[in-house]
Parts: structure tokens; C-alpha cells; sequence
């Protein structure tokens, strides 16, 4: 009879036991190690994405202008109530703000508007301002590039930097703004390339600068933005509409800034503003990551 050598009983259990440990605790090693990878992923995405966004909205609101800006309720909440940013609780949940044009200001080698008003130049009157240097044909054809057609110089407004400013004075109420005693001033061209006529509202008919304060330093602006989270949790930023002329952020046009946002805030101090915005996840339940920034 030949004997051949085999575990013994003993030596089987052992086997058996430090298999079973390796399994248990690589096991865990694995899925520790996909937890952390897939925590990782989501955690970078919600890094870059909120990061992204109040990047984004702070490039815009740099050239608010800073007393326009104002929040809103919600369609739920009655939509036309609205007060100044630094009067707003948590339920006015729409930030709005009246942009200067920063793409005219620049130009391509020069402002296509100057921002400086000749007061005392000889033609000038209560119907006719004189912007030297401003070229309003191309800041009329820059506005229609922007606006793909939608609008044009003659939706423009000024805004007389030094003026005394009611937030009220900018349309925020939906009727179009038919006098020059607000804040901000319809405009529209006229014959000479460096000039502004009044305008009513969203007619073309002309009337008087009469008894307002026209100030030497002003900014050209032709829409107004707004801030909103909708139905399905993305952060929108509404533009292309004038608020002088009556219109609503709901009548202009709108670009998705971030999707998935749990929170969206702004709070004001004076001038200076404070955004958050928060980014949830669709893949680890309950979590979310916030990024905020002071605009001055």
C-alpha cells in the first residue's frame, strides 16, 4: 500500500477560516475603494459645478447696476412683488438687475458709447443729448447680434450715474415707464450718429427731458437679467427684455446655468452682494455642496 500526504481535518478548518477572512475583509477593501471612488467623482462634479455657477452669475452682476437690483416672489407667491435686495427675506426667491452694456462700452478699438454726456454743448436741449465719441449705429448692430433681432438701440435706456435712484424707477411693477422723471431714461436714436432723443415707453413717440437732472456721466443699457431656479431644479438666467418698456424676465430669453441646485441665495449690504448656490447630488441621496461669493 502507498500512503500519500493530505490536510488533515484540523489543518482544513484553518484553511477554511483564513479564506473566509480574506473574503470578508477584501470585500469590504473593494467596495471601501468604490465608495471612495464613486464619493470622489460626485464630490469633483459638485466641486466644478457650483464652482462654475456663482463664477458665472458674479461675471454678471459685476455690471449690474448696483441699485437696480432687486428680488421677487415666485409665480406661487405673487410674482410682482418684489422689493430691494437688502429689504428681501428667503421668500423672494428671483434676484433682477438691470445690466449696463459692457460689450458696447469695450468695443472693438474704442467704446461704441462714451458714457459722457456734452451738457453744455450748444445744440443739446430738452429733446436732444450729445454723446461725443458714441457711435450709436454700431452699438445698434451689437445689439441686434446679441439679441439675435430681438432688440435694437431704440429698446435702450440710459442711467445717469450721480442721479438720485428709487428702486422703483426701473419698470420692476410690468408698465412701461412713460415719463423721463424715473430712473432710468428711454432712449432711441437719432439723425447724428453721436446722439439720444427721449422715447415713451415702447413707442417711438418722443417726448422731454424737462425738468430732469441730466448728468454729465451715464451707462447705456438694453436688458435687464434675472436669477431663477425652475420647475425642475435648474438654475436659469433670464435676459433680453426691458423692464422700462413693460416686459417681465418671463417675456425675454433663458440659458440653463447649473442643473440639480438645492439652494440659491443672494443677500445685499449697501452695494455689495453675496451669492451661494448649492449642488445636489443624483447619485449619493442627501448630499449637496455649497459655493459662494461677494460681487462688489
Amino acid at each position: 500500500m502507498q500512503f500519500r500526504k493530505a490536510f488533515s481535518m484540523i489543518e482544513l478548518v484553518f484553511v477554511i477560516v483564513i479564506m473566509g477572512i480574506i473574503a470578508k475583509f477584501g470585500t469590504e477593501f473593494l467596495a471601501q475603494s468604490y465608495r471612495s471612488f464613486i464619493f470622489s467623482k460626485v464630490n469633483n462634479r459638485l466641486q466644478s459645478d457650483s464652482a462654475m455657477a456663482v463664477e458665472f452669475m458674479a461675471s454678471r452682476l459685476q455690471y449690474r447696476i448696483k441699485d437696480s437690483v432687486i428680488a421677487r416672489k415666485d409665480e406661487e407667491n405673487n410674482e410682482n412683488e418684489y422689493k430691494a435686495l437688502s429689504d428681501a427675506d428667503d421668500s423672494y426667491s428671483i434676484i433682477e438687475w438691470v445690466s449696463s452694456d459692457m460689450d458696447g462700452y469695450r468695443g472693438l478699438d474704442k467704446p461704441y458709447w462714451s458714457g459722457i454726456i456734452d451738457v453744455n454743448h450748444p445744440d443739446a436741449n430738452v429733446t436732444l443729448l450729445i454723446s461725443p465719441e458714441t457711435n450709436t449705429t454700431a452699438v445698434d448692430q451689437l445689439i441686434q447680434s446679441l439679441s439675435y433681432g430681438n432688440s435694437d438701440i431704440n429698446s435702450s435706456a440710459l442711467y445717469f450715474i450721480g442721479s438720485n435712484s428709487d428702486v422703483n424707477g426701473y419698470g420692476w411693477d410690468g408698465e412701461a415707464i412713460q415719463t423721463q422723471d424715473k430712473v432710468i431714461h428711454p432712449i432711441k436714436r437719432a439723425e447724428n450718429e453721436n446722439e439720444f432723443v427721449p422715447r415713451k415707453g415702447a413707442t417711438t413717440d418722443t417726448n422731454s427731458f424737462s425738468d430732469v437732472d441730466i448728468y454729465e456721466y451715464y451707462k447705456l443699457a438694453w436688458t435687464a437679467n434675472a436669477l431663477k431656479i425652475d420647475e425642475n431644479n435648474s438654475l436659469r438666467l433670464y435676459y433680453d427684455y426691458q423692464p422700462w418698456d413693460g416686459e417681465k424676465y418671463s417675456d425675454g430669453k433663458s440659458a440653463v446655468i447649473v442643473k440639480n441646485v438645492s439652494t440659491f441665495r443672494a443677500t445685499s449690504i449697501g452695494s455689495v452682494m453675496k451669492i451661494q448656490v448649492c449642488v445636489k447630488s443624483s447619485l449619493v441621496e442627501e448630499y449637496s455642496l455649497c459655493k459662494e461669493k461677494t460681487v462688489f
